[in-house]
């Protein structure tokens, strides 16, 4: 893609600096761990911090060499445009999520920007998926066919029941790289993910809480524990 150093070529994760859906307020603390673990895809939400912190913390994710991810969770209409215009003004690599993509698409049209919204119906904050398997297949199918769509943003663990089948169904059904975010919170949802096909996951609260090692709760070894695991499952760690 364009006006980014890194992309989603091989399974990979988006390490989100947020918790329950809203940028965390020591998130420029944070991201330089999180890049001195070597991670190159890194987001934060449109929620939780103001606009100027929102683009010190994406210019200091660039000026790494990382991509850079905002993830949308308004699901409000005008704040969702407002978000979508948000993106451009930052200069993200990445817009995730949204539910209106037949009118944030053709706002980025000419711009580098890779757009993944949400499939299904998706309500609340923190954001839950509704409707049947059926209904969230055929929602992707509808994104994967509008022009400036370049993949979608999954929430398949936020769906009530049948996660693991809902990211297989979508992942088989669709051409477009899958991302899968919200609660990935074990080493055994991580496999789960990359054996549904997906492309790529995110991870946020899990790892900022310590969920994925018991034996010590800082970033630093929960981001080890990540990547150790996609060593095992993809033979290498970080795109090309």
């Amino acid at each position: 893609m364009h006006g980014s150093n890194q992309t989603i070529s091989s399974f990979d994760f988006v390490f989100m600096l947020t918790r329950n859906d809203q940028t965390i307020a020591d998130a420029e603390q944070h991201l330089e761990t999180v890049l001195s673990a070597g991670i190159k895809h890194i987001g934060f939400k449109d929620v939780g911090l103001p606009f100027g912190d929102l683009k010190r913390l994406n210019d200091r994710i660039k000026k790494a060499g990382a991509s850079s991810y905002l993830e949308v969770v308004s699901l409000d209409r005008e704040s969702e445009l407002t978000s979508a215009k948000a993106a451009l003004e930052l200069g993200v690599d990445y817009l995730l999520g949204g539910t209106r993509a037949d009118e944030v698409a053709p706002l980025l049209k000419a711009t580098p920007i890779k757009y993944y919204p949400f499939p299904g119906n998706v309500v609340g904050h923190p954001s839950i998926l509704e409707g049947s398997i059926d209904e969230i297949v055929k929602s992707a199918l509808k994104l994967s066919k509008l022009d400036g769509v370049d993949g979608l943003d999954l929430l398949g663990y936020r769906a009530p029941e049948n996660a693991e089948e809902v990211i297989k169904a979508v992942c088989a059904a669709v051409s477009l790289p899958v991302l899968v975010a919200g609660s990935i919170n074990s080493v055994q949802r991580i496999r789960a993910v990359h054996q549904a096909g997906a492309a790529a996951f995110t991870i946020g609260t899990a790892a900022l809480d310590g969920s994925f090692s018991t034996a010590s709760a800082d970033l630093a070894s929960q981001l080890a524990v990540i990547t150790d695991t996609l060593i095992e499952l993809s033979g290498r760690f970080g795109p090309n």
